[in-house]
């Protein structure tokens, strides 16, 4: 029987005996080790540089939520914007007639809300729509065009609160002026505001400024106009001046003002004191402070 022979596997001299002891595979790694890395390098994409993380848009402006109960939230909003000062405390409509404008009732929300589902509800309040279709009237609806879904939600939870009461009133019919202030185009539907008006804004006074604009906006806009710069035709003997007089108050007057309704030198303003009391005093100290800031922010701007 044939010896065994040694094979041995011929390998490139590798210097210092260290090499020697390595098994063939090991000292073939080591010399692909560097060609694999610089293969790695140029296959591969840069490291991205460091970035940073993309600034959060700020949240859009809400009237504050002082409560988690949105029958409660639904309560302020409505007192702040005006609804149960057109439709009266208990919501069943207010007499508006006047023999140059008309028959003008506000409707008897107790009774009118159940002919609305909640789209129907917003179509009105946003879109000045009857749940029939036709055009309200005298609804400020293009004020409201921007409120938040919560805010709707909320409004419509507690106008769904209120038992039917007293009854509904007739549809309105116009008088001499008031044709007068149609055919001219000075005075339209709620939905025709909506469509001249729904997507305008007051002045713009910087993202620090947002939620004071808003309120402003759904707010005092509603006899100041969109512009700011007042009404001297409104009503006639209760004008609304330009809200540049905002200007004209240190925080702590026109905190007070919005408070009680009392301006610098003690009178009574004949429309705006009873709003005040009202409707204004029901804002929050943040929101008090919010309006001061872009009304004064405005009038330095004019």
């Amino acid at each position: 029987m044939a010896p065994r022979r040694k094979i041995v596997l011929a390998t490139p001299a590798l210097k210092g005996a260290a090499a020697m002891d390595r098994p063939p595979f090991a000292r073939t790694a080591s010399r692909l080790l560097p060609l694999l890395a610089l293969l790695a390098a140029c296959g591969s994409p840069a490291p991205a540089p460091d970035r940073e993380p993309a600034a959060q848009a700020p949240p859009a402006p809400a009237f504050a939520r002082l409560s988690a109960d949105p029958v409660a939230h639904g309560e302020r909003l409505a007192t702040v914007l005006g609804c149960n000062g057109c439709h009266g405390k208990d919501l069943t409509g207010v007499d508006w007639s006047d023999p140059e404008w008309g028959r003008l009732w506000t409707a008897n929300l107790t009774r009118a809300v159940a002919r609305y589902d909640d789209a129907g509800l917003e179509r009105a309040i946003r879109g000045g729509l009857g749940h029939d279709g036709r055009e309200l009237w005298a609804m400020p609806s293009h004020l409201f065009t921007h409120l938040n879904d919560s805010e709707m939600k909320a409004l419509t939870a507690w106008l769904r609160t209120h038992r039917p009461a007293g009854s509904d009133h007739p549809p309105p019919t116009f008088g001499p002026r008031a044709k007068e202030e149609i055919a001219a185009g000075s005075w339209r539907s709620s939905a025709a505001d909506v469509r001249k008006d729904g997507d305008s804004w007051p002045p713009e006074a910087g993202p620090a400024h947002a939620l004071g604009r808003y309120i402003v906006r759904a707010t005092c806009s509603e006899c100041h106009g969109l512009g700011l710069e007042g009404d001297r035709d409104q009503a006639q003997d209760r004008p609304a001046p330009p809200l540049a007089v905002a200007a004209a108050y240190d925080r702590a007057r026109f905190r007070r003002l919005l408070r009680t309704g009392q301006p610098i030198g003690g009178r009574e303003l004949r429309l705006m004191s009873g709003v005040a009391r009202r409707r204004y005093s029901r804002l929050t100290e943040a929101e008090l402070d919010a309006v001061y800031g872009y009304l004064t922010t405005v009038a330095a701007s004019r």
